[in-house]
């Protein structure tokens, strides 16, 4: 390669640091459109990643590559949103990548009048309701509510769509209410599964473990329990938050999803919380999200005992909350 040739590749590196171009900006620095497809072909540098979209190196691109890709392909305008949204948000939960999908799905929004279509691991969405996007390290995203309602129109099992939505609202990032407004302002198509999870979400529901364990307990015949309730003891101290509670009788019902304890802290927090609450004179009983699943008959006739044994006896001077949904204050229980 000569000395003019080793400059322009320089210059090559310095105007596309992420190794992503198009192919109309190669040309404009010097490298002819023929010559940029043929250092393409099998055993050349470079690899055509969409159409009109070249890699400047050989191997498998990132995720930050393909999206660096996707962008171009988009236009100007084009922003990022659906689960590749949602994950530099920082939410984690929802729907996970398969282990043999080494090219995940680029789901993008551009205006509705953009001509361009969905191609290889890119979902184009034109829209007329292309939002102002929000900047993560140089890469623009649709707003939160709008990338998780975009991801969940998509997404077909109610669990993964229970655990993306409660992400966000369980850490305060959104509220029920802006997730069902969205919704609202959109497409109906695809909005059947996340409107019946938001549902259960404006209930207090926080897992896909606890939007099982509710539609069981709606078959038990036993009252309306709150979900993710406060619980405090007569000193006014906080007991813990229980994930099913029966405030007429002082029950609690506990989903002990293994899942969520990543840490011998989390574990200690959950067996410390029991006690508290059996201390404090509440019937406590407690199941695994695989017997809420596979062993209903067997849950639904604990449940009943259990309930039982619970109106047998005093209630405990204990106070409970429901959890705040959608912004609303929360109501409580008396003593």
């Amino acid at each position: 390669m000569d000395l003019s040739a080793r400059r322009r590749y320089a210059r090559l590196r310095e105007a596309f640091p992420n190794g992503v171009a198009a192919v109309r900006d190669l040309v404009t620095y010097g490298i002819p459109e023929r010559t940029a497809y043929e250092r393409c072909l099998e055993g050349g540098p470079w690899q055509r990643v969409l159409p009109g979209i070249v890699l400047l190196f050989t191997g498998r691109p990132t995720i930050d590559q393909l999206t660096y890709a996707a962008l171009l392909l988009g236009g100007p305008e084009a922003m990022i949103t659906g689960i590749q949204a949602c994950r530099r948000h920082g939410l984690r939960r929802g729907p996970i990548r398969r282990a043999d999908d080494p090219r995940p799905e680029i789901h993008i929004l551009v205006p509705k009048s953009r001509q361009v279509l969905s191609v290889e691991v890119v979902h184009v969405e034109r829209t007329n309701r292309l939002p102002t996007p929000i900047m993560r390290e140089g890469i623009p995203i649709a707003p939160l509510v709008r990338a998780c309602t975009d991801t969940a129109r998509r997404i077909r099992s109610s669990a993964e769509v229970t655990e993306l939505f409660a992400d966000p609202v369980q850490r305060g990032l959104c509220t029920v209410a802006a997730l069902w407004d969205e919704l609202n302002s959109g497409t109906r198509r695809g909005t059947a599964v996340p409107r019946a999870v938001l549902a259960d979400l404006a209930a207090g529901v926080r897992s896909a473990a606890e939007r099982a364990a509710k539609q069981l307990w709606s078959r038990t015949g036993l009252p309306e329990p709150w979900w993710n309730a406060e619980v405090w003891d007569a000193d006014g101290r906080l007991l813990g938050i229980a994930d099913c509670w029966l405030d007429e009788v002082a029950m609690v019902w506990e989903i002990e999803s293994s899942e969520w304890h990543l840490s011998p802290a989390d574990h200690e927090y959950t067996v410390r919380r029991a006690a508290q609450f059996t201390a404090a004179g509440i019937v406590y009983v407690a199941s695994k999200p695989k017997m809420v699943l596979t062993d209903e008959a067997g849950v639904m006739a604990t449940l009943r005992a259990v309930y039982t044994q619970a109106a047998s006896r005093r209630r405990p001077p204990v106070t409970a909350r429901r959890a705040a949904v959608a912004g609303k204050p929360p109501s409580c229980s008396h003593i």
